[in-house]
């Protein structure tokens, strides 16, 4: 063989060893695109896709510093700064029997800057479907007016509950079935570990809108009603309100009966005003807890609103309250709150 012979198939081998070798070539994979969030706009503002799923996410909350007055309001001090940190966190999506939804809210409360005297807690823990509701919740009865002039629920208001709710247009009805295991003695050397049923109607007509509210406690075997209508007057909204209890009771034991009313005035966007009075009947308990004697009680005073920019506002809440056989007082706060 001649070396011109021996070169052309040297090169004849390589290139078909080459051609072997490019066929078994590893190609790299492409990268998957990414997944961004998405806006999901079914149940309102600020609700994101979780990705890879079709579960809708909201997270929200607020921090809040106020100054509270009072007397003896923190031991022998008329005076106490109270600050509370809460994180919401909303989840919703739609399912054969209505929307699933559910919301977690988590608290923080401190009254100084000692972090050991902290306490973070659960405030709310519940899931909401096809009109019911299951976990730690507000009561009905923690519903209440605008201003700071009322009182109109007593003791705790968040319980662990089971309650159904029926909703329409105008018209609301709904029962619940709540624990009630916080501190409260309604005699000697008795604590709770109650359960109590409170029922609601609501509704509204025109200008008006009215709320009938009742809770049993099955424990005292005692109960309450409570009534709030409201108008829409010129440029804001009148409330007017009572309460009556059959005898001390978890939901009402402030007097056994009481009325009041107030005026939220809405100047502009950024300012509204609420003055407001509220009147107690025998609001002396019974050495036993099992009713009501004494004598007669008032409250008085205004709140003052101010949205100071978006995200961030302030109120101002200064009462009088004066009762029989006992001493005046007065008592409020100022607090900065910046939502989001």
């Amino acid at each position: 063989m001649t070396i011109k012979a021996f070169l052309f198939a040297s090169a004849a081998a390589l290139s078909t060893a080459s051609g072997a070798f490019a066929a078994d070539a590893i190609v790299a994979a492409e990268p998957e695109p990414m997944e961004y969030v998405r806006v999901c706009d079914a149940f309102g503002t600020g609700y994101f896709y979780i990705p890879g799923t079709e579960t809708c996410l909201k997270i929200g909350g607020y921090i809040r510093t106020e100054y509270r007055f009072g007397r003896d309001l923190s031991g022998t001090s008329d005076w106490n700064f109270h600050t509370r940190a809460q994180l919401e966190f909303e989840a919703k999506n739609d399912t054969e029997f209505g929307t699933l939804a559910s919301k977690i809210a988590l608290r923080t409360n401190t009254n100084d800057s000692d972090s050991s005297s902290n306490n973070t807690f659960l405030d709310e823990g519940y899931f909401d479907i096809a009109g019911f509701r299951v976990g730690m919740q507000y009561s009905w009865w923690d519903d209440d007016l605008s201003g700071e002039t009322d009182a109109i629920a007593s003791n705790e208001t968040r319980h662990n509950a089971i309650r159904y709710q029926y909703e329409a247009d105008t018209f609301k009805a709904g029962i619940a079935v709540e624990e009630l295991e916080d501190a409260y003695d309604t005699k000697p050397g008795e604590h709770a570990n109650n359960v109590g049923i409170t029922g609601q109607i609501s509704g509204t007509a025109g200008v008006f809108s009215a709320y009938l509210l009742g809770g049993y406690d099955v424990d005292t075997e005692e109960g309450a009603v409570r009534a709030i209508i409201y108008a829409d007057l010129g440029p804001g909204q009148l409330g007017v309100y009572g309460a009556y209890a059959t005898g001390a009771n978890y939901y009402y034991e402030e007097s056994e009966w009481t009325v009041g009313a107030q005026y939220e005035l809405k100047i502009n966007d950024k300012w509204a005003i609420t003055p407001g009075a509220q009147y107690f009947n025998n609001i002396a308990l019974s050495r036993n807890g099992e009713g009501f004697g004494g004598g007669d009680a008032w409250t008085g005073g205004v709140t003052v609103d101010y949205k100071i920019t978006d995200g961030l506002r302030s109120k101002l809440s200064v009462q009088y309250h004066d009762e029989d056989d006992g001493d005046d007082e007065v008592f409020g706060f100022l607090r900065l709150q910046r939502d989001f």
